[in-house]
């Protein structure tokens, strides 16, 4: 971009509990698999 370096975009996905506590944070995640890991995960 114009010669300089950029991060880019950068997903996270939060699991939030029903007492509204995080209860898992997937960090940079990967599009490919994601969503089954978050199923089982439930």
């Amino acid at each position: 971009m114009y010669g300089k370096k950029i991060m880019g975009t950068v997903r996270t996905t939060v699991l939030v509990g029903p007492d509204g506590k995080v209860e898992k944070i997937f960090s940079k995640v990967k599009v490919d698999g994601h969503v089954q890991s978050v199923l089982s995960e439930l």
